[in-house]
Parts: C-alpha cells; sequence; structure tokens
C-alpha cells in the first residue's frame, strides 16, 4: 500500500465510522502491572470520558443499551511545547485544556444519551452547538456570581472595617466552602446528576482497578472504593483553600474594581492547586498529607455514589480504550464495544 492510499484510509477514518468489537482490541489482564502511564477521567451524561498521554476516548450507554466509544490521539500542549511544563504555570494551562476537553466530551455524550438515530447520521446543527456553548457561557457566569461575587458580599455584611485583611478573606473563604459544599449537596439530589455521581464513582473505581493491576472489567473494580485523591471535586477544594492564602496578600475589597481584580489570580490560584493535587496524588499515602487530602475524600462522598456492573462496563471500555495502542497515523473513530442486545461484558 502507497502512503497516499494510507493517509486516504486515515482522513476516511474519522468520527462517522463504525467499527465492531472485534476490531477494537482489549487490554489483557495484568497488563496494567507493567504499563506506566499516568490516566484520569471524568464523569459523563450516561457515559465516562478517559485520558491518558496517547489517547482520549468516551465511551457512553445508548438508549439501545449499546456502548459507543469515541476515541482519538491527545497530546497535551505542555507535551507539545516543553518549555510550559514548569510549576504552576502547567496548572494553569491544564486547568483550560481540560475545561475544553470536557465540554467537548459532554456534547458528545448528551448526543448519544438521548439520540435514538444511528450514531453515523447524528450531526449536531449550528443551532444546537450555539446552544450548547451559551449553556456553558451561563453556568461560567453562574459560578462566578454564586462561588466569587456572593461571598464577597455575605463577608462584607458580617466582618466590621475594623477588620484586617487577613480576617476578611478568612471568612469570605469560609463563605465559599460553606456555599460550595451546600451547591454539591443539592445538585446530587437531581435524578439526572445522581446518574452523573454514579458514573463519577465507576470513573475511579475503574481508575483503582488498573493502577493496582487488576483485571479491566467490573469484577476487577468493583471492590475498590469510589473515593480517589486526583479526584477534580479534591481539585476544587484546594482551590478554595489556595484561594484564601492568595487573597490576604490581596488585601480586602474595597470596590468593584478591587473585586473584579482577583480574577486575575484565578490562573495562579489554578496552578497552585494542580500542584497540590498531583502531590497529593503521589504521596496519598504519607501520613502527614492525609489530613490536607481528607477533606476533599469527604467531598466525594457526596460527588460519586457506588455505580452498578453496567456502569463499571461502560467506564471500562473507555479505560480499555486509552489504554489499546492504535497503528501509526490514527487519529480518530467511532465504533461499538458490544452488541445491541448484550447487557453483560464481553
Amino acid at each position: 500500500m502507497s502512503e497516499s492510499e494510507a493517509d486516504t484510509m486515515n482522513q476516511e477514518n474519522t468520527a462517522s465510522e463504525l467499527a465492531t468489537p472485534d476490531d477494537c482490541p482489549s487490554v489483557a489482564e495484568g497488563e496494567a502491572r507493567t504499563m506506566d502511564l499516568a490516566v484520569g477521567g471524568q464523569a459523563l451524561i450516561e457515559g465516562v470520558m478517559m485520558r491518558s498521554p496517547e489517547y482520549l476516548a468516551m465511551a457512553v450507554r445508548t438508549p439501545d443499551k449499546r456502548i459507543v466509544i469515541r476515541k482519538k490521539t491527545f497530546k497535551s500542549i505542555i507535551r507539545k511545547l516543553p518549555f510550559l511544563n514548569i510549576p504552576v504555570v502547567r496548572g494553569g494551562i491544564h486547568l483550560i485544556e481540560t475545561m475544553g476537553l470536557g465540554i467537548d466530551a459532554l456534547m458528545f455524550s448528551a448526543d448519544q444519551a438521548i439520540s435514538e438515530d444511528r450514531i453515523e447520521e447524528k450531526k449536531n446543527s449550528i443551532r444546537d452547538t450555539m446552544l450548547m456553548w451559551g449553556t456553558v457561557a451561563f453556568s461560567f457566569v453562574l459560578s462566578l456570581g454564586l462561588f466569587f461575587y456572593l461571598p464577597i458580599l455575605l463577608t462584607d455584611l458580617v466582618v466590621g472595617e475594623e477588620e484586617g485583611s487577613v480576617v476578611w478573606n478568612i471568612v469570605d473563604g469560609i463563605f465559599r466552602v460553606v456555599l460550595f459544599i451546600l451547591y454539591l449537596w443539592g445538585v446530587s439530589k437531581l435524578p439526572d446528576m445522581a446518574r452523573v455521581f454514579e458514573y463519577h464513582g465507576a470513573e475511579h473505581k475503574s481508575i483503582h482497578a488498573f493502577e493496582n493491576g487488576k483485571s479491566l472489567d467490573a469484577d476487577g473494580a468493583r471492590s475498590f472504593t469510589t473515593l480517589h485523591p486526583r479526584c477534580g471535586t479534591s481539585f476544587l477544594f484546594f482551590v478554595m483553600l489556595i484561594s484564601i492564602v492568595v487573597f490576604s496578600f490581596v488585601g480586602r475589597p474595597e470596590s468593584i474594581p478591587d473585586r473584579l481584580q482577583r480574577l486575575a489570580f484565578v490562573p495562579l490560584i489554578g496552578g497552585l492547586a494542580y500542584e497540590a493535587i498531583k502531590l497529593s496524588g503521589k504521596f496519598s499515602k504519607a501520613w502527614f498529607l492525609k489530613p490536607v487530602i481528607w477533606p476533599g475524600l469527604m467531598l466525594q462522598k457526596i460527588t460519586t455514589s457506588p455505580p452498578d456492573d453496567d456502569q463499571l462496563t461502560v467506564s471500562m471500555a473507555a479505560l480499555k480504550a486509552v489504554l489499546t495502542p492504535e497503528g501509526e497515523g490514527f487519529k480518530e473513530r467511532v465504533y461499538y464495544d458490544m452488541p445491541a442486545e448484550s447487557g453483560e461484558q464481553e
């Protein structure tokens, strides 16, 4: 086969292509013991996204009970531009990168989880895309108001003018943490979010199974906890704590420009939180770090729930996809992981 023919075939191997389970080799049991990969994930609507240093995969359970997987190559900006791989800076970049990937994955899972159409016939209209991004923008503004501006207003009501910057920022941070916990508790009561939190638990159990060299199926993951020190929930808790320290150096905001000025420190706070979460994941068993990790793990009791075996199977499908090597020139494909009539693992 010529290079031009190979290139043509690679270009045709796009998101509209379907493959059978036989076309997608799985990772053999025990192979996780010898693979030096950093794997992370994210819960989706009726699915899970997994990411390795080489690939990104989204597995979603469709209304006809199949598992649809979208797999594509992934290379972080930091790997493309190694000079950016410096502490704190890499955290801010990673945060922005993760947000973009997460939004794309959620859009895919929303389409697949509610659509009865075959995946090769499903196309996003401009209206749907604009609506999704409009929802994202609204959510972003709402989160700024709830977790950034509202705590400032509440703190001004309870902290007198005679109090210094440190006291004011500690109270501001406490309000922010309390609002964050109440928000998580509130959304956990919504039926749709309860399902997402179960897939969040499935994602954590799957990663635990991989990291401990267990079989990459429901049996290998079932016994593990739904809590994980590298979870995004723990990351957000670190953001809350670190913001108290950083904002204490900024001072007490006296005007609207002073309050808006704090937004400029968000990348710094995110970068510091990223380094904290990396350390907590690497040294999670160190006794001196356990008191710091513990609050984030307790918050995960809200954002994760025990999954059933079907949900574990979906999560494992995404995990096996990112662990399965592809041929040279691979870019992206979408395929069914199992027959429609099968509700069990292969």
